[in-house]
């Protein structure tokens, strides 16, 4: 399946700059797949190590300060030749802080040697800088990338033309079914395959488990978080915190007597390492939003709308009819998307209680206020409030129907929040 993330490796892979690459983002979110398979497109040969459990690997990177003996010893290792400019290396697994460590060697000399290594805990980067390695994240499949899995790029494109030329889809109602079902499978790569494989509702759930499991076995199997049960904790509740009407994440909806301090570091732990998003409140408005932030006022989100599907036991039908649970899923999938678009989120609430779904700021410093409006809240007059009091050069209402413009807000298709780019809006 065609990756947004191939573009990317493809610039890495002809900077005179070029830098060791170190991929991160949750597990199963194809990772190793899409780096090997654009080593097997781009590269003469791939040399492929698992770090896991490798103590032979993690002692060489952590002892030997020769690139050229490191190359040579993975080489061996392997039984494969590694040349310059025409193997790629791939350190899968990275776990071990020391393995990063040994890459800043083959950064610092420009080396010509082109490695990527791919770890699940973002954790392991907080204490590193970008002078001598390249950090990209990744995540789940957006709706672009399903629709290109469903091959259907000429739809993607015709949504894109019509986002930026303000006009009408002349294909809204197919878009909008296709996003439909996208709710329920999510992206998952492992999922949308099953799906094209014509595997049933059943089966699909059956691999969403699965990867709830792993998530959880990240966690629980994690040695820098002290209190393991609240960071499951964290994860359980998220179906109930996003059912309700006022989203904030509340320690009470985990149970009686909890309070915020003693689950802090579980949190904080879930956001780092991409298991949950993070939006914070902000009830007033100047550059930069982070400026503005409650730290004490927050909602989580998870990393994939599929995935919370299955843990809010939904199914199509019920989804079709019950508006809450549909908004509450499009208000996950447009956290996921701004995330996956560069943007960190907050959303607005005045002392009156209008909110505005997803307040965030693009690069350029313009601010973006980005409302839902479904059929129950048909009405909503938060956004309009957002704009009477702050100054907004855009704003954005998300809705079911097609692309238009009404007093100076653009009203987009729920299946075009991929087109809100941080970098071109």
């Amino acid at each position: 399946m065609e990756r947004k993330i191939e573009e990317f490796f493809q610039k890495w892979k002809s900077d005179i700059i070029r830098k060791p690459m170190v991929l991160y983002g949750p597990k199963q979110i194809g990772k190793t797949f899409s780096a090997l398979a654009f080593g097997e497109k781009e590269y003469k040969n791939v040399v492929y190590f698992n770090t896991e459990n490798n103590k032979e690997l993690l002692d060489l990177f952590t002892k030997e300060k020769s690139t050229e003996k490191i190359i040579l010893n993975l080489s061996l290792d392997s039984g494969e030749t590694i040349l310059k400019e025409d193997t790629l290396i791939i350190l899968d697994n990275v776990n071990h802080i020391e393995i990063i460590k040994g890459l800043k060697l083959f950064g610092s000399e420009h080396s010509a040697y082109h490695i990527i290594a791919i770890t699940s805990r973002r954790e392991n980067l907080n204490d590193f800088k970008g002078e001598e390695l390249q950090f990209k994240g990744m995540s789940a499949m957006d709706f672009e990338e399903y629709l290109w899995a469903h091959n259907e790029k000429n739809l993607t494109d015709l949504i894109r033309e019509s986002f930026q030329k303000r006009k009408t889809c002349p294909f809204h109602k197919v878009a909008l079914e296709y996003f439909q079902n996208y709710l329920t499978v999510g992206g998952m790569p492992e999922v949308i395959q099953a799906e094209l494989d014509g595997k049933s509702s059943f089966e699909l759930e059956a691999i969403k488990q699965k990867i709830m499991d792993i998530y959880k076995k990240e966690v629980a199997m994690n040695t820098t978080l002290i209190d393991i049960p609240r960071g499951l904790e964290v994860l359980d509740s998220l179906p109930e915190q996003l059912k309700k009407d006022n989203k904030k994440f509340q320690y009470g909806t985990m149970g009686t007597g909890k309070r915020a301090k003693e689950y802090d570091s579980a949190i904080n732990y879930l956001v780092n390492n991409q298991l949950v998003y993070r939006s914070y409140k902000i009830k007033n408005v100047k550059s930069p939003l982070s400026s503005c932030k409650d730290t004490d006022s927050f909602k989580l989100y998870a990393v994939d709308t599929g995935i919370l599907y299955t843990m809010l036991h939904l199914n199509y039908k019920k989804v079709q009819t019950d508006e809450n649970m549909k908004e509450t899923l499009y208000e996950n999938m447009i956290a996921k998307s701004l995330v996956e678009n560069g943007y960190s989120l907050f959303y607005y609430q005045s002392e009156g209680k209008a909110e505005v779904n997803f307040v965030v700021q693009n690069r350029m410093g313009q601010i973006l206020p980005i409302e839902i409006t479904t059929k129950t809240n048909s009405k909503a007059k938060s956004l309009s409030v957002f704009m009477k009091k702050y100054t907004s050069s855009q704003a954005f209402r998300v809705t079911e129907n097609n692309f238009s413009t009404k007093k100076d807000i653009r009203y987009i298709p729920i299946y075009a929040v991929f087109c809100l780019d941080y970098n071109k809006l």
